[in-house]
């Protein structure tokens, strides 16, 4: 699968496949990264990339053209492409998001900077427009690479061990439950004792308790999602009978 960041700024995420698990998924070939830079396709003989906001404003904003030329050549070079837009202003990115994306063969991160890109090029060019959060951030660099991140993380081969994606929070309603590590026992502070007995059955049922107890806690709306479903499931089961 590849990706392509279409930014300002290349060193701010390059560094964040220099290691890891990206990193070995990389080295397979499993997935490609690369970069394209608005800069170099500005007609501005100073490769200027930003002006003034029409109808007033603070602050400067990504103005069309070059954008629009670099959007334009990628969609040249491949025209199964697949360009998402990083904005505030935009649906929340989710897991399933990240597991339908999974399927791309080619996603290219449009990030922007400054006040933001001007409309007509989102409105030209975005196959999708995400949001990781109601909060502000200086650039769309980080954006995508949560997004690549957790996109990545669903592409056949990337992870070891593709069961931990079966138990991962957002997979259900409910979040993921608590993890332990060796040893048992440490700082008088001990793991649950069901998890140290090998009854797979227990162990799964304290999970799902302690992942109820955890969402109902942190994510009440989660919570709810999840008793309804658990209703709807309970009324299914009796109706078939």
């Amino acid at each position: 699968m590849k990706f392509t960041f279409v930014t300002l700024f290349q060193n701010i995420v390059e560094g964040y496949f220099n290691d890891s698990i990206l990193k070995r998924a990389i080295e397979k070939e499993i997935l490609n990264i690369s970069y394209a830079d608005p800069r170099d396709f500005s007609s501005n003989k100073h490769n200027k990339v930003d002006d003034t906001a029409v109808g007033g404003g603070a602050g400067m904003v990504m103005n069309p053209q070059p954008l629009y030329d670099c959007l334009e050549y990628l969609k040249k070079q491949d025209e199964d492409i697949h360009i998402v837009f990083l904005t505030p202003v935009a649906k929340q990115f989710k897991q399933l998001d990240a597991k339908r994306l999974a399927k791309k063969s080619h996603i290219a991160f449009v990030s922007g900077r400054y006040e933001g890109i001007d409309e007509r090029v989102v409105e030209s060019y975005a196959d999708e427009v995400f949001s990781i959060g109601d909060y502000i951030l200086t650039g769309g660099e980080l954006p995508s690479l949560v997004i690549c991140d957790a996109v990545s993380r669903n592409v056949a081969g990337v992870l070891g061990n593709s069961e931990s994606l079966e138990v991962e929070s957002f997979e259900t309603s409910l979040l993921e439950a608590p993890s332990f590590s060796k040893p048992a026992n440490y700082r008088e502070k001990q793991v649950p004792k069901e998890y140290l007995k090998g009854n797979h059955s227990k162990i799964r049922t304290l999970k799902i308790a302690l992942s109820e107890c955890k969402t109902n806690f942190f994510r009440p709306e989660q919570f709810i999602k999840h008793n309804c479903t658990r209703a709807v499931g309970f009324v299914s089961s009796k109706t078939k009978r």
